[in-house]
């Protein structure tokens, strides 16, 4: 009787947790909720059966007329709703509107740079033209979105083709993100009408952008035209299809054997533009891109860019990514930026996150700040080697996160931009004079606890200035390191896999995030997301007592704020000799405040101190603990 009692309550804990959803003691919204108590997201991190995103294909057709620095394109999308609502209403984004007189910016611009935005010369949905007359109550714009009523509204299921032609200005001021670099040198991003994300948690994504948070897209197929004039290259993202039309067979050649170098190679040089265009054509010529399932696309363009190429090894079975460098003769540092790609890819896809590069490509552009679009990157010149590298590796990191991720980026900046800080730490530290880890920490340990300090799970769209950044880059990236600290890098690295394998190519949640780790770890970690992600505090561990006994040390530590930090103890001998003890995170489980640890004493200590080196701290002045 006592085997079968045992028996069947096995059985009724199984089937409960087949039945009834695994609940969080972390707060989760209730537009968040509903996307797991309905299927579509399971409490174990997973996809649920019901999950859903919409797709698009993209056919673009654009011309770039440099003496005016404007942009002409047309294009049609082919939108599948795969949701199960019918959508009555299709918001487009309208990006070139950030740089219109009176759009809402979270900064402001130079004069010089306000514009007319994007002129569309129409749009229609499915045969019916759309009345861009915001009088008649059919369309509206609004910052940097479009508002349509739908004439026949998309069917749960369904599909719309949309076509429409438009033109806009390149930026040659105030320079967000992308512009005018000079007078035949442009990075074209976030420069077609593109429809806005529809998803299971919020339904149309309606946040406008006003220059600070970035973006949210779905995943999409792209078969671009770009027209330049004769003489101009253009990098762009994905696979040209017809660089055989374009190039002089001298450089085809060379193409041809970057593509299978390990190294850097010049494609085009200095000397090549003084004996003439690299290109065959005359006029304008037409560069045709291909880019499967991804969230965007972007090219840039010089008729004067030297233009590096080389290519990488990312997995076991030999497959090679091609990876390029344009930039202008002028950047001292970028002479070396096509090889410090390819080493970060290299690294990405063996080390951290150990996952092979998931593009056929990656180009670095030579543009301004530091920028990352699906196999672009538009960066500035740095002064330094070591301020090249962090660049190029941070935004060259940021294809697994958010591109191969999906991530919102608008309310989740941290899901990307604290991934794209903390993985490449290593690499970064190895490959230059810069350690980023001890920068980051000491940014964070200076900015901890102040007033103006959000939790990371504030949405990104409200957070400005040092909030915006602390949230989405320094907090995150040590919090990402504290939990590889804490789970060992073998453990981090099984669970990080997971999330990238149940989540790439979708849009997943912090939820999804959190979920996950629990699960593949076996660990419920939510005492060390909810301080870290959703509650305001500071890390300040301290020396509360060391005493001292028969040989024996115990030394107690504190934490007198929330923060879960790893804890490093060095103790002094009197003959001058240290030894050092390393304790994670983990001390702090489950809200402990405090912990004694036992330290054998043979010789006599003199100082035993919390080095906050690598530990993050607001407040040494607890730390030291002397025998006196």
């Amino acid at each position: 009787m006592k085997k079968q009692l045992t028996t069947f309550l096995f059985a009724f804990i199984l089937f409960s947790t087949a039945v009834f959803p695994q609940q969080s003691s972390l707060f989760i919204p209730r537009n968040v909720k509903k996307s797991y108590d309905s299927g579509v997201r399971n409490y174990d991190g997973t996809p649920g059966a019901k999950y859903w995103q919409n797709h698009a294909d993209y056919f673009i057709s654009a011309k770039v007329i440099p003496k005016t620095l404007t942009v002409r394109g047309r294009e049609e999308i082919i939108y599948k709703n795969n949701s199960p609502d019918e959508l009555r209403r299709m918001i487009f984004r309208l990006y070139p509107d950030y740089y219109k007189k009176g759009a809402p910016r979270d900064d402001q611009i130079d004069p010089r740079a306000v514009t007319d935005g994007m002129k569309l010369d129409y749009l229609i949905i499915n045969g019916d033209t759309v009345d861009m007359n915001p009088k008649n109550g059919f369309f509206m714009r609004r910052g940097t979105n479009a508002m349509v009523s739908l004439q026949n509204p998309i069917p749960a299921g369904g599909e719309a083709t949309v076509e429409t032609a438009w033109s806009f200005k390149i930026p040659n001021y105030s320079k967000q993100r992308m512009g005018a670099y000079d007078s035949t040198s442009f990075f074209v991003a976030y420069w077609y009408p593109q429809i806005a994300v529809y998803d299971d948690v919020d339904g149309w994504d309606k946040f406008n952008y006003g220059g600070t948070v970035e973006f949210y897209n779905d995943f999409n197929n792209y078969n671009v035209e770009i027209s330049v004039p004769e003489g101009f290259l253009v990098w762009g993202t994905g696979e040209i299809q017809n660089l055989d039309e374009l190039l002089k067979p001298k450089y085809l050649e060379r193409v041809q054997k970057a593509q299978q170098s390990d190294s850097a190679i010049n494609i085009v040089t200095k000397a090549d533009y003084t004996a003439g265009s690299p290109t065959i054509k005359d006029d304008y010529n037409t560069w045709v891109f291909k880019a499967q399932n991804v969230t965007d696309f972007t090219f840039g363009t010089s008729n004067h860019y030297l233009w590096d190429m080389g290519s990488v090894v990312v997995d076991s079975k030999g497959r090679r990514v091609i990876v390029d460098a344009a930039y202008k003769e002028s950047s001292k540092q970028f002479y070396k930026v096509c090889n410090i790609a390819i080493k970060s890819i290299d690294y990405l896809s063996h080390e951290l996150p150990g996952v092979p590069f998931p593009y056929p490509k990656l180009s670095v552009f030579n543009g301004g700040g530091g920028m990352e679009s699906p196999m672009m990157v538009n960066e500035g010149s740095s002064s330094s080697y070591a301020g090249q590298l962090f660049v190029t590796s941070h935004e060259i990191t940021h294809t697994y996160f958010p591109f191969y991720m999906g991530i919102n980026e608008r309310k989740y900046a941290w899901m990307d931009e604290g991934m794209a800080t903390m993985l490449p730490f290593e690499f970064q530290k190895n490959n230059s004079k810069y350690d980023p880890l001890l920068q980051n920490i000491a940014g964070y340990s200076n900015f901890a606890g102040d007033e103006l300090e959000m939790p990371m799970m504030t949405p990104s769209v409200f957070l400005f200035g040092r909030a915006y950044r602390n949230a989405s880059y320094g907090r995150p990236g040590i919090a990402y390191w504290v939990l590889e600290d804490l789970l060992g890098k073998k453990e981090f690295k099984k669970a990080l896999h997971e999330y990238i394998k149940r989540w790439h190519g979708k849009h997943p949640l912090p939820y999804d995030f959190f979920f996950t780790f629990n699960n593949v770890t076996g660990q419920n970690l939510d005492w060390f997301w909810k301080p870290w992600f959703f509650e305001r505090g500071f890390p300040d561990p301290a020396i509360k007592n060391v005493k001292i006994k028969n040989g024996k040390a115990e030394i107690t530590i504190v934490n007198n704020g929330i923060i879960p930090v790893p804890v490093d103890v060095q103790v002094t001998f009197a003959d001058s000799s240290q030894k050092l003890i390393h304790k994670t995170a983990g001390v702090w489980a489950n809200g402990r405040r405090q912990f004694t640890f036992s330290l054998t004493a043979e010789k006599k200590i003199e100082k035993v101190e919390l080095i906050k080196l690598k530990m993050p701290d607001v407040n040494a002045d607890n730390n030291v603990w002397e025998n006196k």
